[in-house]
């Protein structure tokens, strides 16, 4: 019995190694794993086009901008993100009134940034109620600048006499960020539509018809009027053009009559009476036909003619 106690006795001591054996290796397991979990919790990630942004206490201590593996104390900071790169903002319709007194709906978006994420941070808390106080920035320029220029002149830029609109916006609004402090920057504000209200364009369509119509009258009385004038000054043209002529034809026609006078004269010189019978035959043709019956005197110079020819 006395051995079988001793025996008893040797196995329960090598037990208990075993057992404490495992304790120690199951305190180091966890105490590893509680070291990488400190470990992976002071570690953070700095992207590009991002902040991160370290609290403790729910106080902001440290802003990292730079990309790349960053630090913070585990479990007693923390750390959020916001955007660094640029971002589009759809800002709300809303309806503004013209300086002719128009009614209009102005659909307009902007492109923006965070340039400072503490001022960002303290002054505006996050990037929703950043946004929203930068709409109401946007939409106050833009009803005050529509405000003073004609529905004409927001429709056609090239009629507009206060320059680009987009860009006045623009550098109003981010004066007015700047003023406040909010830390991010309007890169770009844009209208990228502009509607009447229902009730109103019926009207507007009526009134544009009229004016295209007023327009295309003014179009076809000038061209009525050039037509005329042009009509009168190819009319004076072609008169001139036929007084020259006839005023030509004249003077042509009188020297050739002056010539065949001369040619006559010559031609009567050097034989009289027969200049007389050829004068005389050359009547004939005008007066006497298939048809004509002439009774001449016996003193006729045509009877006297034909007798003297018979003889």
């Amino acid at each position: 019995m006395a051995d079988e106690n001793v025996v008893d006795m040797k196995e329960g001591s090598g037990g208990g190694g075993n057992y404490r054996h495992y304790i120690k290796a199951g305190v180091f397991i966890l105490a590893f794993i509680v070291l990488i979990g400190i470990l992976l919790n002071s570690m953070m990630i700095v992207k590009e086009g991002e902040y991160k942004v370290v609290r403790q206490f729910g106080e902001v201590v440290s802003i990292k901008d730079k990309p790349g593996l960053q630090f913070k104390i585990p479990f007693i900071q923390s750390a959020t993100t916001l955007p660094k790169k640029k971002q589009v903002y759809d800002v709300d319709q809303k309806e503004v009134n013209t300086l002719d007194k128009k009614r209009i709906i102005i659909d307009n978006y902007t492109v923006w940034r965070i340039t400072d994420p503490q001022k960002m941070i303290t002054n505006a808390k996050t990037v929703i109620n950043a946004e929203a106080r930068m709409g109401e920035f946007i939409f106050s320029t833009v009803r005050s600048q529509l405000g003073q220029m004609n529905l004409e002149e927001i429709v056609n830029d090239e009629k507009s006499s206060r320059g680009d609109v987009n860009a006045t916006v623009t550098e109003k609004v981010n004066s007015l960020l700047k003023r406040d402090n909010y830390g991010i920057e309007v890169v770009d504000v844009r209208i990228k539509r502009t509607d009447l209200p229902d009730e109103n364009e019926q009207a507007v369509f009526r009134n544009m018809i009229s004016d295209r119509e007023t327009k295309a009258q003014e179009y076809l009385s000038q061209g009525e009027a050039n037509k005329k004038r042009i009509i009168a000054k190819t009319d004076r043209e072609v008169q001139e053009m036929i007084a020259k002529a006839n005023k030509q034809a004249s003077e042509i026609r009188a020297q050739g009559e002056q010539e065949a006078a001369k040619i006559y004269n010559d031609a009567f010189e050097k034989d009289e009476e027969f200049y007389q019978l050829y004068r005389t035959l050359e009547s004939y043709k005008k007066t006497i036909d298939g048809e004509t019956t002439i009774i001449l005197p016996q003193d006729s110079p045509y009877a006297n003619t034909l007798a003297g020819y018979l003889e």
